[in-house]
């Protein structure tokens, strides 16, 4: 395949990118520092006139020896093109339902919604083949319309968008184009392995279908763009079924008996979406599109996932956030004090252990930090700025964004600012608040860790 002049491609992505995110937008774009996102930042850098801002942000994942030389490779890519850059350290936690891709794929874009400033648009380098795997891989788990639909040029992501300028364009032509400009990129050795679902069709599978139909990614690229119209239609329905179903923080049970099977299982799919939460499975949105809701209504059944739970209150359905059984924290409301001055390790009842520990590079900065805090059971509607240049996110977001598992959001340990008013300032060693956040002005610096242990009998306790 012919490469792409650095005139041609730098015309068309640029052209496509103004048109998702208007007119000198500033621009925060994720870098990987693998061929398509290094080709992407070559055409963005030739072209960096035409926008407000432009940073990268590097994610090291810590799943590869070398992440360490990645994260250097792309610093030093970053000076050579004169453009700022981030490079942040993931912790990847995937759950036993969950691949670790994917699990990685949630730490990064908590990551990148933390780091994101008001009014700054993310950039990332999907491509066309990145298109039709994703197209195949939800197909191949039975995906609905929104599976199918794939990914779209534009979402809505940390208040602002997310925008992938490059889903028209194939990876053959960001090759190509690298090679011809003599780019410098990392290969992941993991990208050949085909245990992993993505890899085998990417080298088993699509070189066939390549080989069979011509134009076969313009055309699967085709039927994803369809099914992203059809969507858009269904979530329209949704909305306005919703309106006329709803029961104040509930859904009325005769109104959706009214609707279709489909039209009520979409409208209970936007229902649980707007929650925040995991969708149900297929067999558990069928149980509650239908048995629950043709229940006695005396029995008050109900219907759990990771989660969640819907249930049945007479003529209403509620939803709500729980922890699992096996895993539910009873939580008190009284104030535990640590004086961390005197003793810089603090025991919870879970076995659980928070320490401060001395780093000259560590984020926090103990002069800014209250010699008294205050450890408190989570309320709800808590939040705080975790980066100096960041919104106040609420944490119920952040934890959301980081796809934390039910267990640890119970077990999630809060440090407060002394007194009823004291501001949220440490959630575990996952978010600091940027009030005690260090500069490089900071003559103390230190790092807080939660160490995980066997749950004890008084829910907080001061080690003596």
């Amino acid at each position: 395949m012919p490469a792409l002049s650095s005139k041609a491609l730098a015309g068309q992505v640029v052209s496509t990118l103004l048109n998702l995110a208007g007119r000198k937008p500033s621009l925060v774009v994720a870098y990987s520092g693998g061929v398509d996102s290094t080709a992407l930042v070559d055409v963005l850098v030739r072209a960096r006139r035409k926008f407000g801002s432009m940073r990268l942000v590097h994610v090291d994942h810590g799943l590869q020896a070398a992440s360490a030389d990645w994260s250097e490779h792309c610093a030093n890519q970053a000076r050579r093109w004169r453009v700022p850059i981030r490079c942040l350290h993931a912790k990847v936690a995937s759950r036993r339902d969950e691949s670790l891709e994917a699990a990685a794929r949630d730490a990064r874009y908590a990551l990148f919604e933390q780091e994101m400033k008001p009014g700054e648009i993310l950039v990332t380098a999907h491509h066309l083949d990145d298109q039709v795997e994703t197209f195949f891989l939800q197909l191949f788990r039975g995906a609905g319309v929104t599976g199918l639909a794939a990914m779209a040029a534009r979402r809505r992501f940390a208040g602002a968008w997310v925008v992938r300028p490059l889903l028209d364009v194939s990876r053959a032509e960001l090759v190509a184009y690298a090679k011809v400009n003599k780019l410098t990129w990392i290969e992941d050795p993991t990208n050949q392995f085909t245990r992993y679902g993505r890899n085998f069709l990417r080298h088993e599978v699509l070189p066939t279908l390549r080989n069979r139909w011509v134009g076969f990614d313009s055309i699967i690229a085709r039927t994803a763009g369809h099914m992203s119209e059809a969507m858009k239609l269904l979530d329209a329905m949704a909305s306005t079924d919703l309106m006329a179903v709803a029961d104040g923080a509930g859904l009325n049970v005769a109104a959706l008996r009214r609707l279709t099977p489909a039209r009520r299982r979409n409208v209970l799919r936007l229902f649980v979406a707007r929650a925040g939460l995991e969708l149900p499975s297929t067999a558990k949105m069928m149980e509650i599109a239908g048995s629950l809701l043709v229940a006695r209504a005396d029995a008050q059944p109900e219907i759990s996932w990771h989660g969640a739970r819907m249930r049945r209150r007479a003529g209403r359905l509620e939803l709500e956030v729980v922890a699992e059984d096996a895993l539910e924290l009873v939580l008190e409301t009284a104030l535990k004090s640590w004086r961390w001055n005197d003793e810089r390790e603090f025991l919870l009842n879970t076995g659980d252990r928070l320490e401060l520990i001395g780093d000259r590079s560590g984020p926090i900065d103990l002069d800014k930090l209250p010699p008294t805090l205050e450890l408190r059971a989570r309320a709800g509607g808590e939040s705080l700025r975790p980066a100096q240049n960041a919104r106040t996110q609420s944490l119920k977001k952040l934890m959301q964004a980081a796809r934390l598992t039910i267990e640890d959001r119970a077990r999630l340990p809060l440090l407060f600012g002394e007194g009823p008013k004291g501001r949220l300032v440490a959630a575990g060693d996952r978010w600091i608040d940027a009030s005690v956040a260090a500069n490089v002005k900071s003559r103390r610096r230190a790092r807080l860790v939660w160490r995980r242990g066997k749950k004890g009998t008084d829910l907080f306790s001061q080690r003596k």
